[in-house]
């Protein structure tokens, strides 16, 4: 069975890691969110990408769900000591990625081909497709001004009150020849969209009109991944942000976020109640991923799901 997966943050990369396992290796095509990315001390950083790349290739911080597992921080510890501000932290081989794909960007590589060589290097043989080369921001609108993504998610922590979410340049971008041609695949069977935050990680990939418009248009059941258990959400500020721009924090919410898009929607068995109530086909399962076993029988879940609604 061959799988496209749309995925940003940590939540994306732990359902694509279990999809990864629950595919032969070479199955798995994984797009991923780029409205994260920004510039910092010069260097180009892509945080969903790498976290991708860092679960994938078995290298995360495994308690916190992003960065290397072992890493080193000489070099975040060196700036402070100097009076730089290091509110986004820099391990010492994150940084290293941050410096290889700096120098190819400015040597005219796109940034698909610099993702799919380290991903090579770190033996994934699934592939990692960003949404696109060209520049997306996400900035969100707040109580407290604009706000750039990073300085929002990491430095506020997320705290000023959300008012809108834009994505700066999305509707000039173009998706890439590898996203379209794994969109439109002979032998894709299905398109999992990740329990990934709606709003920050998966409205960046819909903005973008030609990666939607493939979505649109798929000859495959595309079935979402609700991130949302008792209407609460396992991690980040999914519903927060929700609560802020008025929308009620539930399964039905998540299904009415993305209607016309999917074909189906897993929820938790806590949110079972709502399945009869919503517009789509709904399966409920226990759709917390604390281990590994976790992410592999969700994953396995969603297939099998997926294979249903392709007969």
């Amino acid at each position: 069975m061959t799988v496209v997966a749309l995925s940003g943050g940590v939540g994306g990369a732990k359902l694509s890691l279990g999809l990864y396992r629950a595919l032969p290796a070479d199955a798995l095509q994984v797009v991923v969110n780029t409205g994260d990315d920004f510039d910092l001390l010069h260097l180009r950083i892509c945080p969903d990408l790498d976290t991708a790349l860092y679960t994938l290739g078995d290298r995360e911080h495994r308690e916190q769900g992003w960065g290397r597992r072992d890493e080193s921080w000489d070099l975040m510890g060196t700036l402070e000591s100097l009076g730089e501000p290091m509110w986004f932290k820099l391990g010492d081989a994150d940084t290293a990625l941050h410096v290889l794909r700096t120098h190819r960007l400015r040597s005219g590589i796109r940034l698909t081909e610099v993702i799919d060589d380290v991903r090579r290097q770190f033996g994934i043989r699934a592939r990692i497709l960003p949404m696109t080369d060209c520049t997306v921001a996400t900035r969100v609108e707040t109580d407290d001004g604009e706000l750039a993504f990073q300085e929002y998610f990491v430095r506020r922590r997320c705290e000023p009150r959300v008012r809108a979410i834009r994505f700066e340049g999305a509707a000039t971008a173009h998706t890439t020849a590898e996203v379209l041609a794994a969109l439109d695949a002979p032998e894709l069977e299905a398109i999992v969209l990740c329990p990934s935050n709606p709003y920050l990680s998966i409205d960046p990939l819909l903005a973008v009109p030609d990666l939607r418009a493939a979505l649109e248009k798929r000859r495959v059941p595309l079935i979402a991944v609700s991130p949302l258990i008792g209407n609460t959400a396992v991690k980040g500020p999914t519903a927060k942000i929700m609560a802020e721009l008025g929308v009620a924090s539930s399964a039905t919410a998540i299904a009415a976020h993305y209607a016309g898009l999917i074909d189906a929607l897993v929820i938790d068995t806590i949110d079972a109640q709502h399945a009869a109530h919503l517009p789509i086909p709904a399966f409920a399962t226990q759709t917390l991923m604390r281990t590994l076993d976790d992410r592999v029988r969700l994953a396995e879940f969603v297939l099998a799901r997926a294979r249903e609604l392709g007969r």
